[in-house]
């Protein structure tokens, strides 16, 4: 079967060209495709790839037994498959399911300084041993954190070439609007990207099948797999408390201000008990956390209220997959996504500036005066407020932290709907699905745009 695709591609292959590469560890929720990916790597660039998963092959466990030096647990890993074959700078270990068995990342120190095997794990890293892990192998990994596919990956699913690609960048960077025809087709795919999201298994079914039967029903697998997750991995005390966190995600997002309230998900209940609940599946890489800014300046890290936020999920097409059967067939069939009050724009924007690089996202909201932004990013000196727009309407907001004296840090703005790309003094204009690009047009337009 032909896979998709994907960025880790280019990173898996720089990586093994390093002469000082240390063992790597691919993190990620389930089902983004870490496997398939390492494994298809594993297979086109070594003569020798060991394969071990620690939860499928539980007797691997016992392999660190006699200690972490390399040539004992090599000994122990040959004495369960003597057919497997170590190679010196020509075999590849890939340890699957590293959340399993934390002994595994105590021996990275080892690999790492002996040198002669290249080391990839892999896991969920789902709550469980997380920071055992982390303390265990530091200073003697790198990390990768792998994602649902991005639009970009997407487009290339879908058969679109890096020239194309490059020339929807090329129109941002130059001003230059959309044709009618492009400005449809593109968008079409984009609403596609958001109907289906990016697991890749739920791509592929759509790219193979050139319709969405069976996606929906994957979909829907896969929150299931989710939950079943949190009731395997989370600590016996706190696994109501997150179950509660995660089942009520697209309650909150379908509310007006889409703020994520713990008082309201259980009697009594106080934000400060569920914080960890909330970092858990934040770690796990299932939901993606939206802070208050104190004020509205930069820096971003530091100035934010860690009880005041909104939670996404981490892949759009599984918050749609969670409504409810009547909007299920609105947005299908009519891709009537505004009816959710902006909060599927909202979970896709979020989406794509992470995946594009940025480490954390930020909103504003303050009643005196009224003031609120759905997204804040910056370039090199500025604080960029982003308005995501599920109808064509007013920006006051936008308008107001860019006119007024208050907020010397926001120069100018972006504003992102059903629009064609645009300048008018004080904030930028684009269509949804350039926001994948946003983080690149930033650190490049003192070229592109003076100011």
């Amino acid at each position: 079967m032909e896979l998709l695709k994907r960025k880790i591609d280019t990173y898996l292959l720089d990586w093994k060209r390093n002469p000082q590469k240390k063992p790597l560890i691919v993190k990620g929720a389930r089902q983004v495709g870490k496997t398939a990916s390492v494994r298809a790597f594993g297979r086109a660039n070594y003569e020798s790839v060991i394969e071990i998963n620690f939860v499928l092959q539980k007797k691997f466990g016992a392999i660190f037994d006699d200690g972490y030096e390399v040539d004992a647990i090599v000994k122990n890993i040959s004495l369960l498959e003597p057919s497997w074959k170590f190679i010196p700078h020509k075999t590849l270990l890939f340890f699957d399911e590293l959340q399993k068995c934390p002994d595994c990342a105590t021996s990275l120190k080892s690999f790492c300084q002996d040198g002669r095997y290249d080391i990839i794990c892999s896991g969920s890293l789902m709550g469980i041993y997380y920071e055992e892990i982390e303390s265990n192998a530091v200073g003697f990994k790198e990390d990768f954190v792998m994602r649902s596919m991005d639009f970009e990956e997407f487009l290339w699913a879908k058969g679109y070439s890096p020239e194309q690609i490059e020339d929807l960048y090329l129109h941002m960077k130059e001003l230059r609007p959309f044709s009618q025809l492009e400005l449809e087709t593109i968008t079409n795919v984009f609403l596609d990207y958001m109907s289906l999201g990016g697991m890749p298994e739920v791509v592929k079914m759509y790219i193979d099948n050139g319709h969405y039967g069976g996606t929906l029903k994957l979909q829907r697998q896969l929150l299931k797999d989710y939950e079943e997750d949190i009731t395997r991995y989370a600590k016996q005390t706190d696994k109501a408390k997150i179950l509660a966190v995660y089942s009520h995600i697209s309650t909150f997002l379908a509310k007006e201000n889409k703020k994520y309230q713990i008082t309201k998900i259980a009697h009594g209940a106080r934000n400060r008990e569920y914080i960890g609940a909330v970092e858990w599946l934040k770690s796990a890489g299932v939901i993606n956390v939206c802070y208050c800014l104190n004020n509205v300046e930069l820096p971003l890290k530091g100035n934010y209220d860690t009880d005041i936020y909104k939670i996404y999920y981490h892949d759009t097409g599984l918050l749609i997959a969670s409504l409810d059967e009547e909007a299920q067939e609105d947005l299908r069939a009519n891709k009537n996504f505004g009816t959710y009050k902006g909060a599927i724009y909202e979970n896709v924007v979020g989406e794509m500036l992470l995946k594009s690089g940025y480490e954390g996202l930020y909103f504003y909201k303050h009643d005196n005066p009224a003031l609120e932004m759905d997204f804040f990013i910056r370039d090199a000196d500025s604080l960029v407020p982003v308005e995501v727009k599920a109808k064509d309407g007013a920006t006051a907001s936008l308008n107001n932290l860019i006119k007024w004296g208050s907020y010397p840090d926001v120069r100018y703005g972006i504003k992102l709907g059903y629009k064609n790309i645009g300048w008018n003094g004080q904030f930028y204009t684009f269509p949804y699905f350039l926001a994948f690009l946003l983080k690149r047009f930033l650190k490049e337009r003192r070229q592109n745009q003076p100011l």
